[in-house]
């Protein structure tokens, strides 16, 4: 591993990249206002930006790829660490040149960077002329309109009501196969280090049936998978009596429907659409979902299940509600229902406060134990308003934040390198998602637990199943040929 890595790098495969940015689709319609967005953080993020498109779209703005085509702007932010926050700000100074140019462009900061700062953001970021919480969205036409007149506009207004369950989004980075369906918004758990119940609010499950009907509709536009989205899915929970405005398709009937019956429902839309979901909660996953899964070849057979720390007091200090015998019972059971192909993913903080080097070595045993496919791994970075900046100093020094760091990816390295090892000779089912980054010639599909293979391009096309042997690896991507059917 050459050198020390910032708090923004991340592992997925075989690159260290940094925070992930998409950026709005050319629409090619002419004639029309252009939206131009750039989204920044989390898959929740990229997904509320397709709702953001689709209630601009009903205003008559269709999406640039080119923010010096666009009359509005929006940066659709993060908060997760503060060098997330300072690229914004960053990418902002660099707009204020394309604003001269064009003076008329409406710039807009969206999210939970939005959220946490409010009407603050105005005054420090001069050609900020409004700021939308994610639970705000619907209000972006109101909020154009003062800013018409001149004003700078705000609104942060956190919801306990707001899915956005009748909006259909935009699919604005889509490619065509795999898309996203956001069935629920906020977060319950106060993890001390988190500030997303304070930018996203509390947790609000979505109408089942609109999910349902939403996945349905995908794949009748040729999507071949869905991931099923929420900041903590196995806390899902609707029922109608809490939900009186929904209409059932029993009248009358009362139900609570939770997330393995959610599950259940998707997969049930077609088994050519395949069903993956993210986050998992250690805490809140039951042996109801895993056997959920089981049930359903079309729901993948992978998870993501962030452990954060190794160490259990550690997980005390971070308000996780799991120690570490918890978790390792889930990995257990994981692996008891579902076998041991079934992918496990993770994400884990280094460097947490008082965090000693033995604790430390505590998540290097549990990562030894679990071996992970791929993780998520960052060094603690405080942020403003958190349980723990509030409760703990933070008082490991960042050269042993970044020491601790390496040694987890070196780790994740060599554990990503024998998983995907092991898949050499054996044959799988993959789902083509596009063209190979490092050749035209080749395509690249990944199997049900999550692990990228590359093939031959031939006669294959986006949204192909194809039956693959592997018969080479990487740290990060397998290699396979074509099984003939």
């Amino acid at each position: 591993m050459k050198g020390l890595i910032s708090d923004l790098d991340i592992l997925d495969g075989e690159e260290l990249k940094k925070e992930e940015v998409q950026i709005t689709k050319e629409e090619g319609n002419t004639g029309k206002k252009k939206l131009y967005i750039e989204s920044y953080g989390c898959q929740m993020n990229f997904s509320d930006s397709e709702i953001v498109s689709s209630i601009m779209k009903e205003q008559g703005y269709t999406t640039t790829s080119s923010i010096e085509e666009a009359d509005v702007t929006f940066l659709n932010t993060c908060s997760i660490r503060e060098k997330a926050e300072q690229t914004v700000r960053n990418r902002l100074n660099h707009i204020n040149g394309t604003k001269k140019k064009n003076p008329n462009m409406v710039v807009g900061v969206l999210g939970c960077m939005a959220e946490r700062l409010k009407s603050k953001f105005l005054e420090e970021e001069k050609i900020v002329d409004l700021v939308v919480g994610p639970d705000a969205y619907r209000d972006l036409p109101n909020l154009l309109s003062e800013v018409e007149t001149g004003q700078k506009a705000v609104n942060t207004f956190l919801s306990r009501e707001e899915t956005y369950a009748d909006i259909s989004p935009v699919r604005l980075n889509s490619n065509g196969v795999t898309a996203f369906i956001s069935i629920m918004r906020g977060c319950d758990n106060m993890c001390s280090f988190c500030v997303v119940p304070f930018t996203r609010g509390r947790e609000r499950s979505r109408d089942p049936y609109s999910i349902v009907k939403e996945a349905q509709d995908l794949f009748d536009r040729g999507f071949r998978e869905v991931t099923l989205l929420g900041q903590n899915v196995d806390s899902y929970k609707w029922s109608a009596e809490q939900n009186n405005k929904a209409r059932l398709e029993k009248s009358g009937v009362e139900e609570i429907i939770n997330f393995a019956n959610l599950l259940e429902m998707v997969a049930k839309v077609d088994p050519k659409l395949r069903v993956r979901f993210s986050t998992s909660h250690p805490k809140d996953i039951t042996d109801e979902v895993l056997y959920t899964m089981k049930k359903y070849e079309n729901i993948c057979n992978y998870i993501h299940l962030p452990v954060q720390s190794g160490n259990s007091r550690i997980l005390d200090m971070m308000n996780r509600t799991y120690d570490r015998e918890w978790y390792i019972e889930r990995v257990d059971k994981i692996k008891e229902i579902l076998g041991d192909d079934c992918g496990i993913s993770s994400d884990m903080i280094t460097g947490f406060c008082t965090e000693t080097e033995e604790e430390h070595k505590d998540t290097l045993s549990l990562m030894e134990y679990v071996k992970y496919d791929l993780s998520y791994m960052f060094f603690y970075s405080e942020r403003p308003g958190t349980l723990a900046e509030k409760k703990y100093e933070d008082d490991i020094p960042l050269e042993t934040k970044k020491r601790r760091l390496n040694e987890i990816i070196e780790l994740q390295n060599q554990h990503s390198k024998e998983n995907n090892a092991k898949a050499v000779g054996k044959e799988f089912e993959i789902l083509i998602e596009g063209t190979s980054k490092k050749s035209d010639q080749q395509v690249f599909g990944r199997t049900s637990s999550n692990k990228v293979v590359v093939i031959d391009a031939a006669n294959h096309k986006k949204g192909d199943y194809v039956k693959v042997k592997v018969n080479d690896s990487t740290t990060g991507t397998l290699f396979g040929t074509v099984i003939d059917n």
